[in-house]
């Protein structure tokens, strides 16, 4: 593959798995110009990024054998399509409820993009290459919550927060048009290939039935739910509680990604060190005492937006550390069903992701409290499935120190 090619391959690629995190993090700072505009209000309008979640979630488990059976660049063609239109159908709703139905149609499009992606890695490159393009991938996901919320508070505050829409749709019609014309067709259709639900569930549930799979990505999804519980209520606490502006709120966001992104890369060189089971099991105890200490804190007014921030990114980078190491052992088993297993993983992450931010939406949206109530909770619950589940995993399968987990 020529040197220019390679290039241009890697960054339609890297744009197609960004497309569901942009879209996730760019309409934050916009929260509460969207309640007033919507006469709703802000916890109402966190739930438009739960139908996010849940769509992300379905999409996951719906796109794997579409990309089977028709090839990898018709289902992307249709998830775009899909993206594309309920973008548009975004600017013109009139109350909140139309919002989070089109959140929900939107995810399901973005799926296409991140599973696509991934798949087409797999089909274009060797297994030598493969490792350094889902490097580059996951550098573009990891660097996306820190470009798309400050971009999306500057444009937020110059014209307004239909026009984060509009860039997102713009964003997919390049995406097509990129991959029409510049993505080849990288898997033969395959015609035979089931789409009935029953060969289909027979392998979810043989994954299921592994107790260090069912263990170690009910941890990953759990403490994963605490990401989505700070998502859901950082543009309430940041902009209401401690009124920040939309673009000092998109600084903020990106601070603390930094946080969780960094402690990941950390964890490749604590790996030299120390296993993936001992880092998930002290990753996990300083997770829960970090977050019980910030419930404390929460409880007793004794929060500043400082203070918020600093305990937030302790729990972020304690995440950083848990969520690699504890995909890579829920993972480690499997031969023959990998590719079940990540999208199973995948889809409980979402779902687990979207009850917290649901739960998160039903408290009261004038204190802090909920925030670390529900991150607390996350950590303390997953402690428990991995004291508890450790007791039903006879042999346990260590994770190569050369892992590759791609997040969708």
């Amino acid at each position: 593959m020529a040197k220019k090619q390679h290039f241009f391959l890697i960054l339609i690629l890297g744009s197609l798995a960004a497309l569901g995190p942009f879209s996730i993090d760019m309409y934050l700072p916009g929260f509460l110009d969207i309640a007033k505009d919507l006469k709703s209000t802000e916890s109402t309008v966190a739930l438009s990024l739960s139908s996010f979640f849940i769509g992300i979630s379905v999409g996951q488990l719906l796109y794997g054998p579409l990309l089977d059976k028709y090839g990898r660049k018709k289902p992307l063609y249709f998830g775009l399509g899909l993206y594309i239109l309920s973008s548009v159908l975004c600017l013109a709703v009139t109350n909140v409820n139309q919002l989070i139905v089109l959140r929900f149609v939107q995810a399901i499009g973005s799926c296409a993009t991140a599973v696509a992606s991934v798949a087409m890695v797999r089909d274009l490159f060797s297994v030598d290459e493969s490792p350094k393009v889902f490097a580059s991938l996951m550098l573009v996901i990891a660097v996306s919550p820190m470009l798309a919320p400050t971009g999306g508070g500057y444009l937020i505050s110059a014209f307004g927060w239909r026009y984060v829409f509009i860039f997102l749709g713009l964003m997919a019609v390049l995406m097509l048009l990129a991959s029409i014309f510049k993505l080849p067709e990288s898997y033969k259709p395959d015609p035979g290939y089931s789409l009935k639900p029953k060969p289909i569930l027979t392998n979810f549930f043989t994954v299921l039935k592994e107790p260090q799979f069912y263990t170690y990505a009910l941890i990953s999804s759990i403490t994963f739910s605490g990401l989505f519980a700070y998502v859901s209520s950082s543009p309430t606490v940041f902009m209401k509680i401690y009124e920040v502006d939309k673009t000092g709120y998109g600084w903020i966001f990106a601070l603390l990604s930094v946080s969780f992104i960094g402690s990941s890369q950390v964890n490749s060189l604590l790996l030299k060190w120390f296993s993936s089971k001992n880092i998930v099991t002290y990753a996990l105890t300083a997770q829960c005492i970090f977050s019980l200490i910030f419930l404390v804190f929460a409880l007793n007014n004794w929060l500043n937006l400082y203070a918020t921030i600093g305990f937030i990114a302790l729990f972020l980078a304690c995440l950083g550390l848990i969520n690699p190491n504890a995909a890579a052992l829920a993972l480690a088993p499997f031969t023959k069903n990998a590719g079940s297993a990540s999208a199973l993983m995948g889809a409980l992450q979402m779902g687990l992701g979207a009850l917290a931010s649901v739960a998160v939406s039903l408290f009261n949206e004038h204190s802090v409290v909920p925030m670390p109530l529900v991150m607390t909770a996350a950590a303390f619950i997953a402690l428990g499935c991995l004291l508890i589940g450790r007791r039903f995993i006879t042999t346990e399968v260590e994770a190569s120190s050369d892992s590759t987990v791609v997040a969708h």
